[in-house]
This record gives C-alpha cells, structure tokens and sequence, in this order.
C-alpha cells in the first residue's frame, strides 16, 4: 500500500524522532510514501510564525529529505481542492481537510497520529 504522510510523520521520519510510532515507522520504511505540497506549505507558515525550527534552511532541507527518503511529492489538483466540498465538517483545519480529499482521491493510506482522519473513512496507520 501507498501512504500519504501527515506534516508530522514527515518531520518525525526526517527527525528521527521517538514521537513517530514503531508502526508509523514500519509503514514508512517498507511502502511508497507520498508528501502533499499542503504539507511544505504548511511547514513554510509555521517558519514563518516561528512555531517549528528546521536543522537547515527550509529551501535545501525539504528537497534533500525527499530525495534521500525516497519520497515523492504529491501536488495539489483540482480534484482534491473540490474533494474537499464534500467532506464532513469533522473539524476545521484547512491542511488537514487537503490531506484528507488528496488521500482520497489517490485511494492512499496516512500515516497520522491524528485520529480525525477514521472519521473520513481512511486507513490511518499510527
């Protein structure tokens, strides 16, 4: 199975973080794994509001975690902005909302510890 990684399986992964579940892990390691630019779009505001420090400037850090990891960028569509409109309104969060519809839409699983996402009817792995 292919899966889309949530913001913070992506920085965990790269982070090497004890935060990222062991089946998170495994998931990542053994599967195709797509980042959405809603996440990179995401990691550039919280920058911007200084909310997440990275170990490099942000320009070089990203490319080279996708190349070395293997990972591929997942663009955003036009199906997936208007894969939002029908979606439940679980909760608000615009990023995560994206996630959901591109998750969809690519019939990908996501690797999240955020719970939200079973209410979208999406294999999560966590």
């Amino acid at each position: 199975m292919a899966f889309l990684l949530d913001t913070h399986a992506f920085l965990w992964w790269c982070e090497d973080s004890p935060e990222l579940s062991p089946k998170a892990r495994k998931a990542i390691a053994g599967n195709d794994c797509f980042v959405s630019m809603a996440s990179f779009w995401e990691i550039a505001i919280k920058l911007s509001l200084k909310k997440l420090r990275l170990p490099a400037a942000v320009e070089r850090y990203l490319p080279e975690q996708m190349a070395m990891n293997g990972f591929e960028t997942l663009e955003i569509g036009f199906r997936h902005t208007t894969g939002t409109v029908t979606l439940p309104w679980h909760h608000r969060d615009p990023f995560d909302r994206l996630l959901a519809a591109q998750a969809l839409e690519e019939k990908l699983g996501i690797v999240s510890r955020d719970a939200i996402f079973d209410t979208y009817g999406l294999k999560r792995t966590w």
